[in-house]
């Protein structure tokens, strides 16, 4: 470009140098009439009302300073573009997952602990408390409203059992954002529907998600449960038995597929009695270490939590399934 315009005639030069600069103002003008529109835009969505379990909450005015107290609400947050004054601390390496650092965008992300403290939430003044993800009581309820307007679950679900595109699209309204939300639910269940088109042999597979297996213990995750809102999404069924489940009663695990979720395969093939089950032994059993962006974007579960894994699971839960003992289903432990 800077050569084109040094072979030019000193008055061409002046000339386009001029319209450029006129239309380089344009463009900025256009630029600021867009971010005004879609400031706009967002204010007009206030104030809105929010019902929940415990009544409704009125937030007047787009929230600037919002603050998450729910376990994964940080994660649906972000994915509209609001990054929190403060968080509830749950993974510790959450804000080096690849979706979240993109959205960060070297900003950092405070936590204020691992329990509801009240006094370090005041101190971050926030103007909105996003509180799905967890098991809030009136009595809590009632210390976070009157700190700012607080928005927790829906009556008509269980508590911590909110779908994430029902919590993805109440977070959105919080934020003045439902038309961004609308777009994310669609594009998860586009990518969700485009993979079990191409994997029809997902649909009917019953697939054990089994979260922390540890000293011989495992937890079944059950129906319901966001941390397997993933799989839900592609088709496969949920085993009946959920909660904790002893080293004598591994045969629950023994299903179509197996999903082991915050330990490595090395780890659980040295116990026996795991290492002897068909699903193991089949090799239609897929794990992943808890300090892995897969492990916490199955427990965050946010829709670009959700797109990661999608794009990272898909083609082991189709090794997994194809009825060929002889695929391979690759070692996701460590997966980066």
């Amino acid at each position: 470009m800077t050569s084109r315009w040094l072979r030019a005639a000193a008055g061409l030069a002046a000339g386009l140098l001029l319209a450029s600069g006129l239309a380089a103002c344009g463009s900025d003008d256009d630029g600021a009439a867009s971010s005004s529109s879609a400031s706009s835009s967002a204010s007009s969505a206030f104030p809105v009302t929010i019902e929940h379990k415990f009544g409704s909450t009125t937030i007047e005015k787009q929230p600037t300073r919002v603050l998450t107290v729910g376990w994964n609400d940080q994660d649906f947050a972000l994915a509209l573009g609001v990054v929190p004054v403060s968080t509830r601390e749950w993974f510790t390496e959450y804000p080096t997952y690849p979706w979240v650092a993109d959205k960060l965008g070297g900003k950092k992300l405070p936590t204020f602990s691992a329990e509801i403290n009240y006094e370090a939430i005041i101190k971050q003044k926030p103007d909105l408390i996003l509180a799905i993800y967890e098991t809030i009581s009136k009595e809590v309820y009632d210390k976070l409203s009157a700190i700012a307007p607080t928005v927790i679950q829906s009556k008509d679900y269980k508590d911590e059992e909110t779908p994430w595109d029902v919590q993805t699209l109440t977070t959105g309204r919080a934020l003045g954002k439902s038309a961004e939300a609308q777009a994310l639910v669609t594009k998860v269940k586009d990518a969700a529907a485009a993979a079990t088109e191409a994997h029809p042999e997902f649909a009917g597979k019953t697939l054990v998600e089994d979260y922390g297996p540890e000293n011989g213990s495992h937890w079944l995750i059950g129906a319901n449960d966001p941390r397997r809102a993933l799989f839900d999404l592609l088709g496969f069924k949920t085993q009946p038995d959920s909660g904790d489940v002893s080293e004598e009663r591994l045969d629950l695990l023994d299903k179509d597929v197996l999903f082991v979720n915050g330990a490595t395969k090395a780890d659980m093939l040295k116990r026996p009695v795991f290492a002897r089950l068909k699903v193991v032994s089949e090799d239609r059993t897929l794990y992943t270490g808890f300090d892995t962006p897969l492990a916490g974007a199955l427990s965050y579960s946010g829709p670009d939590a959700l797109l990661y894994a999608l794009e990272t699971l898909v083609p082991e839960l189709a090794a997994a399934t194809d009825g060929k003992p002889s695929t391979p289903v690759k070692d996701l432990s460590t997966a980066a």
